[in-house]
């Protein structure tokens, strides 16, 4: 039963699904943050279907893509996005760790913000674009779970949170160092049927991810002093985008 309360709270988490959840523990949470790349398999499917009816359009493939980032972003309620763009600024400011977490709590947008959403959304769109419509559309539903893949990463037991409140807060250390290491494996063994002719690709794309990932969270802590909502979203957005230039590459 808790599992199951851990994947709905994911998806009320991680979704705008009509899906609601009452108070949690920090079981619950935990869960939620070891099952949310199931949410990506939904996100990723959906995803995809609208991809390939926009290519039954017949709609030009950056069209599709930018459209369908939109979706993306329509689906998670801009979270990841959002986290993207104050974790930039918080890394373009000078000053200690309470500076740069002042400056990602303003909420603003700043040039650095601006700069990463753009390359973000563009590298994307692209990559769905050419994605979608074709025989390489699981490489988007992969592309996604890799993203939600990436929060056991940020939540493992040892990494601090930066605020003793916020979403980090509620997270951070619930997760066995087991966690991200079955999701890659997963994503690896998964990968050789992501991309066909080119079995290589997906078990490639996982871990330049993970790699990604893992050098990200580093600096991140280091100059945050731990990990904040903020940082899972650039972390998801970052692994989703190596994934789908790898897939999108060949």
């Amino acid at each position: 039963m808790s599992h199951l309360a851990g994947a709905r709270l994911a998806l009320h988490w991680l979704t705008t699904f009509p899906i609601h959840q009452d108070g949690t523990d920090a079981r619950t949470r935990g869960l939620a943050i070891t099952w949310a790349p199931v949410v990506g398999v939904l996100l990723g499917g959906v995803v995809a279907t609208l991809l390939y009816l926009l290519s039954l359009a017949g709609l030009p493939p950056l069209m599709s893509g930018l459209l369908a980032v939109g979706a993306t972003a329509l689906l998670t309620r801009g979270m990841h996005l959002d986290g993207l763009a104050d974790t930039a600024d918080g890394l373009g400011c000078y000053g200690p760790s309470e500076r740069a977490l002042a400056v990602m709590k303003d909420g603003g947008v700043g040039a650095f913000a601006t700069v990463a959403l753009v390359i973000t959304i563009g590298v994307q769109a692209v990559a769905l674009g050419a994605l979608g419509g074709t025989a390489r559309w699981p490489a988007v539903v992969y592309a996604l779970v890799a993203g939600r893949a990436a929060f056991s990463w940020c939540c493992r037991r040892g990494v601090p949170p930066a605020r003793p409140e916020g979403f980090g807060a509620l997270v951070a250390g619930t997760q066995h160092p087991a966690v991200p290491a079955a999701w890659l494996a997963a994503l690896v063994c998964a990968g050789p049927l992501v991309v066909p002719g080119r079995p290589w690709l997906g078990p490639l794309a996982a871990l330049l991810a993970a790699g990604a990932v893992a050098l990200l969270t580093r600096h991140l802590v280091r100059r945050f002093g731990g990990v904040t909502g903020d940082v899972f979203g650039a972390n998801a957005e970052v692994a989703t985008t190596v994934v789908l230039v790898v897939c999108a590459a060949v």
